[in-house]
């Protein structure tokens, strides 16, 4: 006697998913349950968060993942608490405290100065504790390991950096501030880092005691679900909210649309004649039909495709 018959398969989604992720939880833990949610591997990040942080994580899902190269390096917004008076040893809330000089007698106005001193371009040496590669191993492994570690300072851009409020409390006997902070980043910027140097220079060392991402690049915090919002979207049977590739493409690259003779040719992986040689941003290449077609560079007289995403029709 036969059994009763498969249920059919449920359609693996496809596209961007924005997750407001919880405090205590890896970038990666975040990926596996998504993987399990969306019953496919095929999930990447485009740039962690520490586990201390929460806040807009943006995820690929399926063809997805290959656009997710070109959406790191988009600039980003936090809400942060810097803790003045104790440095740590990550320069932030999880590291051991090295140093506990206090904070009694610094004023806001001190403050301020030096917020605007860390603001605009400037040279940040990264947390040593990061996952920056030092002769092939991360940094963060040979701190551990108990190892000494000097990375170089590298150029950022910290366009905003904003005092919201400051706090006096005390904490083991010494008199510390907690500043409240909004700053915009370029990629690459670490607000560890600004915590850390934001001690240094007042002379009393600081770290980081809280950090919230609430934007990155054309994704914010309205277009983010939690963990749980997600698990009872696919309990329900109405599958993840993801984010149309064309759609997202819109949202964060120049787009140029092609007719469908170039969206072909894009898919067969030809190149076609540029519109404005010598840009060099990628550009999102649109067909007829709505759909991406390709990440293309226009930098010369014919464009070269970073990754098509359309299959070539005949």
């Amino acid at each position: 006697m036969s059994g009763p018959p498969d249920a059919p398969a449920r359609p693996v989604p496809e596209g961007v998913l924005v997750v407001d992720k919880p405090i205590g939880w890896t970038s990666h833990d975040v990926v596996g349950r998504t993987r399990r949610l969306a019953h496919t591997r095929k999930v990447g990040h485009a740039g962690t968060l520490d586990p201390m942080a929460t806040g807009v994580l943006v995820l690929g899902i399926g063809r997805a993942t290959r656009l997710l190269t070109f959406l790191v390096g988009c600039d980003k917004d936090y809400t942060a608490t810097v803790r003045l008076g104790q440095a740590t040893l990550t320069d932030d809330a999880e590291g051991e405290v090295v140093a506990a000089t206090g904070a009694a007698g610094l004023t806001s106005q001190q403050v301020a100065r030096a917020v605007a001193a860390l603001t605009g371009d400037i040279e940040q040496v990264p947390s040593a504790v990061s996952a920056i590669k030092v002769d092939g191993k991360r940094s963060y492994a040979r701190v551990r390991a108990g190892e000494e570690v000097r990375l170089l300072p590298r150029p950022v851009t910290v366009s905003r950096f904003v005092v919201r409020s400051v706090s006096e409390i005390e904490v083991h006997g010494a008199t510390v501030l907690d500043v409240d902070v909004e700053v915009t980043v370029s990629s690459g910027t670490y607000v560890r880092a600004l915590a850390r140097d934001l001690g240094e220079s007042l002379g009393c060392g600081g770290h980081l005691a809280a950090l919230r991402r609430t934007r990155v690049g054309g994704f914010g915090l309205d277009l983010a679900h939690t963990v749980e919002e997600l698990v009872a979207l696919v309990e329900r049977g109405e599958g993840l909210p993801v984010l149309d590739l064309a759609a997202v493409a819109r949202t964060s690259f120049a787009v140029r649309e092609v007719d469908a003779d170039e969206a072909r040719a894009l898919g067969h992986g030809a190149r076609i004649p540029s519109l404005e040689p010598g840009r060099s941003e990628p550009i999102a290449a649109i067909g007829p039909d709505g759909r991406l077609v390709a990440m293309i560079d226009e930098s010369r007289d014919r464009t070269r495709s970073h990754v098509v995403f359309a299959p070539a029709t005949s």
